[in-house]
Order: C-alpha cells, then structure tokens, then sequence
C-alpha cells in the first residue's frame, strides 16, 4: 500500500499535491475530512478481516 501511495505521489510534483489538496478541502470542507478519513479507515479494516476469515474458510476446507 505504502508502495503504492509513494508510486503515485512520484508522479506528482508538489504543486499538484497541494493543488488535489486544496480542492479536496473546498469540497469536503476541514471538518468533514477527519469523518470521511475514520470512515475509510474502518472500511479498510472490515476488508482486511473479511479476507483473513476467507483465507481461514479456505484453510480449513482443505484439511
């Protein structure tokens, strides 16, 4: 993931960068993005523990 990010921030100047984040702020506004960010975050974390319980699933129908 972190390899990911970098790979697409390499493709940025730091002008865009500030640019996607002054536009993403107008959007969302500054009190809306720390909402949206925990959000996202617990979607992540319900993703990584439904593919860790199917990898389980699969592990133990192979037994």
């Amino acid at each position: 993931m972190l390899l990911l990010v970098s790979v697409i921030l390499g493709m940025f100047g730091p002008w865009e960068i500030v640019i996607i984040v002054l536009v993403v702020i107008l959007i969302f506004g500054g009190k809306k993005i720390p909402e949206l960010m925990r959000g996202l975050g617990q979607g992540m974390k319900e993703f990584k523990n439904a593919t860790k319980e199917e990898k389980e699933d699969q592990d133990t129908e192979k037994k």
